[in-house]
């Protein structure tokens, strides 16, 4: 069986490569397992400087395996899902994202953590939460209106409005737009590789610098959202909407 996360160490990097083509790498409880255990094992090895996220050159994620969510769904804050939110909330190293093609759902929020996003112009976003009878994750609630204002963050959260690449760049969601995917992979990679060469430990108390005065703000929302989010899943409406979405696919 084909690992549906992959861990390539390089130097002082991990990279973290999401590895399910066949399902347009649509993350499953098992896969939310490994990448958590992984950020936490990148996070306490004095050798791994930063971590990089990635999905291929032309698909970063569909967001979460439908129909294994409604096999498993999570049920409380100690689901695996809940997991890797933390263990990004609170990885002490940088972490950078490479995004090409889809990045739906938690694909999207989970940019909202990392320290360096790299997108390809043509990148899908999109945060169908409202549209599946769901809510938002992952602090999105919080992070989005106070980066965009309510009114946009309105469009992408309560209407799922879908963006590119090069919006979420125009909007600071993404550091830089690039020509593709294959590019968007080597320039993430690129600046990954340069906390190789720097005074780590200046690295990571500057990066607690800039997250300590939300961080625990941003824990509590993500815990209010995961409570009502786990609630929503099973409402009449939630599982209307996710039952029809697996019949379409």
């Amino acid at each position: 069986m084909t690992e549906a996360i992959l861990l390539q160490r390089e130097r002082g990097l991990l990279t973290l490569r999401l590895n399910r083509p066949d399902k347009k790498n649509a993350l499953t409880r098992a896969m939310y397992s490994r990448l958590a255990e992984a950020l936490k094992e990148a996070d306490a090895d004095p050798e791994i400087n930063a971590v990089l996220i990635a999905g291929s050159a032309d698909c970063f994620t569909a967001g979460n395996d439908i129909a294994d969510f409604i096999q498993q769904p999570p049920n409380d804050l100690d689901s695996p899902v809940f997991h890797f939110m933390l263990s990004l909330l609170e990885c002490r190293k940088p972490v950078v994202a490479a995004v090409a093609g889809p990045a739906v759902g938690i694909g999207t929020t989970l940019l909202l953590h990392c320290d360096l996003v790299y997108v390809s112009r043509d990148a899908k976003l999109r945060m169908p939460f409202v549209n599946l009878g769901l809510c938002p994750e992952f602090g999105s609630s919080l992070i989005l209106p106070r980066l965009l204002g309510h009114a946009k963050a309105a469009e992408l959260l309560l209407l799922g409005e879908g963006f590119t690449g090069e919006q979420a760049a125009q909007w600071g969601i993404a550091c830089e737009a690039l020509g593709s995917g294959e590019a968007a992979l080597a320039k993430a990679r690129e600046m990954a590789l340069r906390f190789d060469e720097m005074p780590a430990q200046a690295v990571r108390i500057s990066k607690q610098l800039m997250k300590a005065p939300d961080r625990e703000r941003i824990r509590q929302v993500i815990e209010e959202e995961g409570a009502l989010f786990t609630q929503r899943l099973r409402s009449p409406e939630a599982l209307a909407a996710l039952t029809g979405f697996i019949k379409r696919h």
